[in-house]
């Protein structure tokens, strides 16, 4: 099976002094063991670039590029992308307005449409409720903690 890798876990996942560093890497691995394959989109691997980058006093993690492109160096060699196409577009402008989606909220409905779109079903993030909506579609999110 497939899961989605969240940038707030990727982001966990590359932070050793995070308080959820252990349980991301730990989810990571189990999944891995049971033979499931861990990808990502270009826009987890952007939003990861943003976060790293941005100074802490803005909520960031003040890396410079030169070590947010390093992390980002061995996140790409752990995490395979999945492709962007005219498909993820086309779900992400169904979703948008399906489910009425505004704001920041149109990061997740990208995600989701991804996972639509290359048939995926689960994605492994923190932020369980932000996916919820999106159930229906087939959408599984699933917390770190619970693996």
């Amino acid at each position: 099976m497939i899961y989605l890798v969240d940038t707030n876990v990727l982001l966990r996942f590359s932070r050793l002094e995070n308080p959820r560093y252990q349980i991301s890497r730990d989810a990571v691995h189990k999944l891995e063991a049971d033979g499931h394959q861990l990808q990502t989109t270009l826009q987890n691997f952007a939003e990861f670039w943003n976060v790293s980058t941005r100074p802490t006093e803005r909520n960031g993690f003040g890396r410079t590029p030169v070590e947010t492109d390093a992390l980002l160096q061995d996140l790409e060699k752990a995490f395979f992308l999945l492709p962007d196409s005219d498909d993820v577009y086309r779900e992400w402008g169904r979703l948008v307005v399906r489910y009425n989606v505004a704001g920041v909220q149109v990061h997740d409905a990208r995600l989701a449409a991804s996972m639509i779109a290359h048939n995926v079903a689960h994605i492994l993030t923190f932020n369980v409720t932000d996916f919820e909506r999106y159930k229906s579609e087939g959408i599984v999110a699933v917390d770190p903690a619970t693996v």
